[in-house]
């Protein structure tokens, strides 16, 4: 008889209930990054581990937990997280879905939530959910202290678990926190491909705006973490007790390394066992430390790996045109920047520090570089009414980036806007889809001018302005062709529902 297996992670996902219908054909679909880099920790430490990506394979919640009973592991860990940390929450209606379809059918089966909403939320999770433990922090050194814990077969273990929440007597209890993750390259040094099904993942369609094939794709992280403190954003959830940064200082913050060799030889994992070439580097700040980012780029090239990457950066990180080159014969085409807003007094409310010159300057030394730019914008903030709005919408046609998101603001758990809401009493949305940009009951914040409806609306009828407009239509025709002209006009024509709007708008793709 072969040994039980110790623990299965389950990467669970409804996309038609995220994105409506976008979720079929438009919308991405990401390789689970966490579940991936939890996977290969847990296994580093001796675990025998499997994952079930039900997101990629299309699998109901019921589906979801007859395949976890088969399996029969040890521990299940069903991990929260989206594309990009604010993606977090929109997931936790399928998350719970399947924690609940789990217990109905095998009630011995033992289930952790892991994740940067559950970490912000973790005695919320805890008392609302039909799991039977939470992780605090990160995940990864939870999941795994827990598997050791139940392998033990002695109560008093669970004691021991670094990170935990967990039920005495009717509420809830936890455990001193789990450490962050701090020599990558040995305790995760890359994802468990072998663990994934590799050929349901697909690009971005933008990501492929000139004729490359959407599939195959893979999206892996370069560095975790981040150094920067948008009161809008969620990424620190994981890493505070309370309002502190555990284990580190404020200022350090949760921002680490993976070695650049390491990086590569991941890349080149993929190329030659997998056929990548689409590849979205996750982090939420790529282009940041130009050492490390050379040191990428430069051993990319040197076994020359044919890319299409796409990354984030940030307007104040580019200086330097030397890195931009760099970045491009490496095969990053396509760079994401947080512009968020055109008004200053609106960005200074959210502490996104850099000025409008630093905006048009810096996107057009990437442009120079032949590097194509998606734009992201952000509705609704604090100190936004229409007029603001209207200038982030002008600002956005005048720079008529390659692509654009357009976000209505949102209080995401973790974030510093969540504790605002709260502090103001906000409306938040009733359930955890309407924090997805979206979903039919998309809720975002009103502003201290705006209701909740204007400022959806007006997102929607920017997105309709945008991509619409002759002179994006003209400049994606001249760089990517009638065909891609063709997809864009497609895609703008797709009509979701609004609950808090009376007309359906079409959408944005991108989230």
């Amino acid at each position: 008889m072969s040994e039980r297996l110790q623990v299965a992670i389950v990467n669970p996902g409804d996309r038609l209930q995220v994105y409506q219908a976008l979720g079929g054909e438009l919308a991405a679909i990401e390789p689970p990054v966490w579940a991936g880099l939890t996977a290969t920790y847990l296994r580093q430490k001796g675990f025998s581990v499997e994952i079930l990506d039900a997101n990629a394979l299309g699998l109901s919640p019921e589906e979801t937990a007859q395949r976890v009973k088969e399996m029969n592991p040890l521990l299940t860990a069903v991990v929260v997280y989206g594309h990009q940390p604010s993606a977090s929450t929109q997931t936790m209606p399928s998350c719970g879905a399947v924690c609940r379809a789990i217990k109905k059918l095998d009630p011995s089966l033992t289930t952790i939530l892991v994740g940067g909403h559950v970490a912000a939320l973790p005695e919320r999770t805890l008392t609302e959910e039909a799991c039977d433990f939470v992780a605090g922090g990160e995940g990864p050194v939870t999941v795994g202290d827990l598997a050791q814990a139940l392998a033990s077969q002695r109560p008093e273990d669970l004691t021991k678990v670094r990170g935990l929440y967990y039920r005495v007597n009717g509420g809830a209890a936890s455990n001193p926190p789990a450490p962050l993750i701090q020599d990558l390259d040995d305790e995760m040094p890359q994802m468990a491909w072998d663990l994934l099904p590799m050929d349901r993942y697909r690009a971005h369609n933008w990501h492929c705006f000139d004729g490359l094939r959407r599939q195959p794709y893979a999206s892996i992280y370069t560095t975790l973490g981040c150094p920067y403190h948008c009161s809008f954003c969620c990424i620190q959830a994981p890493f505070k007790v309370g309002e502190k940064l555990q284990g580190l200082k404020e200022a350090v913050n949760s921002y680490r390394y993976f070695h650049p060799r390491r990086v590569v030889d991941q890349l080149e994992y993929l190329v030659v066992k997998h056929g990548v070439r689409n590849v979205k580097f996750a982090d939420e700040m790529f282009v940041l430390n130009p050492s490390h980012v050379l040191a990428i780029c430069d051993g990319i090239i040197a076994r020359g790996l044919d890319l299409n990457i796409w990354a984030y950066a940030r307007v104040d990180t580019i200086r330097d045109a030397a890195v931009l080159e760099k970045l491009k014969r490496a095969g990053v085409n396509w760079l994401a920047f947080g512009i968020e807003a055109a008004n200053e007094r609106v960005r200074d409310g959210v502490k996104k520090g850099f000025v409008q010159g630093q905006i048009f300057k810096a996107l057009d030394k990437v442009r120079q570089a032949g590097i194509y730019v998606i734009g992201n914008y952000i509705f609704g903030l604090p100190d936004d009414d229409h007029e603001t709005m209207q200038e982030t919408l002008q600002m956005a046609q005048d720079l008529n980036c390659e692509f654009a998101n357009f976000y209505a603001a949102m209080a995401y758990p973790g974030s510093a806007l969540y504790r605002q809401a709260l502090a103001e009493g906000w409306s938040l949305p009733e359930s955890w889809s309407g924090y997805s940009q979206h979903a039919f009951d998309t809720l975002p914040l009103p502003t201290k001018h705006l209701s909740a409806g204007e400022v959806l609306a007006f997102r929607d009828q920017a997105f309709n302005t945008y991509f619409a407009s002759p002179g994006y239509l003209r400049m994606v025709g001249e760089k990517f062709g009638a065909e891609t002209v063709r997809h864009i006009q497609a895609m703008a024509k797709v009509r979701l529902n609004r609950k808090i709007v009376s007309q359906p708008h079409s959408l944005g793709v991108a989230e």
